[in-house]
C-alpha cells in the first residue's frame, strides 16, 4: 500500500514539475509585411514574426521556417535554398534576413510556419517586387525619343539645306525643301540628296 502511496505521489510531483504544453500558436508579422523590393537586391529590412500562445504571451524557443516560392517573383536564401529555419528568441520573436530577390517583377507570398511541441500555426506575408514601367510606358518613351530623332535629322537637314543655299547665294536647295515639308504626322519621310 506505501508503495502505491509513494508512486502516486512521485507521479503527482513529476506531473506539476513538468511545464504546460503549448496548446495554441498565433503568429503575428510584425515587421516587414508589404515590403516592396527592388529586382536582383538583397531585402533591404528584415521580415520579423512574432509567436505567441492562446493568452498571448510570447513563445520561446519554437521553430519558425519561412518559404518563398519556386518559381515566378521571389528569391533564395544565402545558402541557395528557398526555405529559412529559425527559432523565436525570449520575446517570442524570428526573423528573415538575407532573402536575395530574383529579378521578376510582381507579388509574392512568403509562408510562414511556426511549431512548438504539437502546437502549429502559419501565416502569409506579401511581398513585391519593383518592375520596370510597363510595355505602353516603354513604348511611349521610345515614341518620343523616335520623334526627337526624327526632329534632329529633320532640324540638322534644314540647316544643312541653308548652308547650301547662303553658299550658292540662292534659295533654298530642294533637299532642305523637302526636308522642311516632312509630315508632322505619321511615318516620318525623309529626302537625301535629289529625288
Amino acid at each position: 500500500m506505501k508503495a502505491k502511496v509513494w508512486a502516486g505521489a512521485l507521479f503527482l510531483a513529476l506531473s506539476c514539475a513538468a511545464p504546460a504544453q503549448v496548446a495554441v500558436l498565433r503568429i503575428q508579422v510584425v515587421e516587414g509585411d508589404g515590403a516592396v523590393h527592388a529586382p536582383g537586391s538583397r531585402a533591404a529590412r528584415p521580415l520579423v514574426v512574432r509567436v505567441t500562445d492562446e493568452t498571448g504571451q510570447p513563445v520561446s524557443g519554437a521553430a519558425v521556417s519561412f518559404h518563398v516560392p519556386e518559381d515566378g517573383p521571389g528569391g533564395v536564401f544565402a545558402g541557395g535554398l528557398r526555405t529559412e529555419v529559425g527559432s523565436t528568441d525570449s520575446g517570442g520573436a524570428a526573423s528573415l534576413r538575407g532573402l536575395r530577390l530574383n529579378r521578376i517583377s510582381g507579388s509574392f507570398q512568403i509562408r510562414i510556419f511556426a511549431s512548438k511541441e504539437q502546437a502549429r500555426a502559419g501565416v502569409i506575408s506579401n511581398q513585391y517586387i519593383a518592375g520596370a514601367r510597363s510595355g505602353v510606358a516603354a513604348k511611349a518613351r521610345t515614341g518620343w525619343r523616335k520623334w526627337i530623332a526624327v526632329a534632329a535629322l529633320v532640324g540638322g537637314g534644314a540647316a544643312a539645306g541653308l548652308l547650301a543655299a547662303g553658299r550658292t547665294g540662292g534659295a533654298a536647295s530642294q533637299p532642305a525643301a523637302a526636308a522642311a515639308s516632312a509630315p508632322a504626322i505619321g511615318q516620318p519621310a525623309i529626302t537625301v540628296g535629289k529625288p
